[in-house]
């Protein structure tokens, strides 16, 4: 049987992503997550974990998703939650499955609403990546980015690799903070800025995006990871930020005449996790330029902003930080 695929995205005929899935009113409103069910060892959140049951749904242009999959990989967990990809392309009917990044292994979908729809009947809100899919029960577990990464994370060591411990418990106090911090000041920021309604909030948040490198920066100067000689939670959300700031997020919002190239602790640390095949391999360098094209729904072109140009480093290039 054929895979079943989406049409190509056609947005003279189905309109932008957006009006009535997400409130652009004023400025960027995060979206609802409302799935929200948990994964756990001995299966007290409902879901226990179990080889071959789950299934995420990811896009390679989406920085939340990646965190997920960059987890699976780090905990050796590639036979055990599988992933597909949504389209990188999207109109008003959400993310599809084409050809370019191969259909939907699990149910054949030929868009990702389809998942929700199975989950909710008529579900209206924001179709978002990732999902993480349950095969037993036929719907959706979670498409709330952060716990799925965290779940992922701590929830199968029974069939991943235990010595990778991304949130430990005598670190999660101090994880949780820094998540905070960089979600409010480094991965949420350039949607802000970008969607700023006056100059006065645009400025606010160009220094706060700014101000937030330059102290990460500083951070780095004296430890490999953002909580030292560890690999955490952390380091994995603040990655695919970095990983899109030069080719995206500041051609976008034009906060920054610095590329993350100017950063030298910063930009050697992201070299560092690239370097990592968990890291490598859940990038696409290549496709995010072609994302400023569709940006412009959320742009507010009545602010003025650096015009900066999307520019790809040499992301091979040896970090030192051994």
């Amino acid at each position: 049987m054929s895979p079943a695929y989406a049409g190509p995205a056609d947005v003279a005929a189905h309109g932008e992503y957006g009006p009535g899935r997400l409130d652009l009113s004023a400025g960027w409103n995060r979206p609802r997550y409302p799935f929200q069910g948990r994964i756990t060892a001995d299966g007290s959140g409902g879901f226990p974990a179990e080889p071959g049951r789950y299934h995420l749904y990811a896009s390679y242009v989406c920085p939340w998703s990646q965190r997920s999959v960059i987890v699976i990989g780090l905990k050796g967990l590639r036979d055990v939650v599988s992933v597909s990809y949504v389209d990188d392309e999207r109109d008003g009917r959400g993310w599809a499955f084409r050809e370019r990044r191969g259909p939907d292994p699990v149910n054949g979908f030929a868009f990702l609403q389809e998942a929700y729809d199975a989950t909710e009947p008529g579900y209206p809100g924001h179709l978002s990546v990732p999902v993480l899919w349950d095969r037993e029960t036929g719907r959706i577990v979670s498409n709330d980015f952060p716990d799925i990464s965290l779940d992922l994370g701590t929830a199968f060591d029974a069939y991943g690799d235990p010595s990778v411990r991304l949130y430990p418990e005598h670190l999660r106090a101090e994880i949780d903070e820094l998540n905070a911090y960089v979600y409010e000041n480094v991965n949420n920021a350039p949607y802000q800025a970008a969607a700023a309604v006056t100059q006065e909030d645009f400025e606010s948040w160009r220094d706060r995006l700014t101000g937030a490198l330059e102290t990460l920066d500083r951070r780095l100067a004296g430890r490999r990871y953002l909580l030292g000689d560890e690999l955490t939670e952390a380091d994995v959300r603040l990655w695919p930020t970095l990983a899109r700031f030069d080719l995206f997020y500041n051609p976008m919002s034009g906060v920054s005449e610095r590329p993350l190239t100017g950063y030298e602790h910063l930009w050697a640390y992201a070299r560092d996790l690239y370097a990592r095949p968990a890291f490598r391999d859940a990038t696409d360098l290549a496709a995010l330029p072609a994302l400023l094209a569709r940006a412009r729904a959320i742009v507010n072109a009545d602010v003025r902003r650096l015009k900066v140009e999307p520019r790809l480093a040499d992301w091979d290039a040896p970090h030192g930080r051994g």
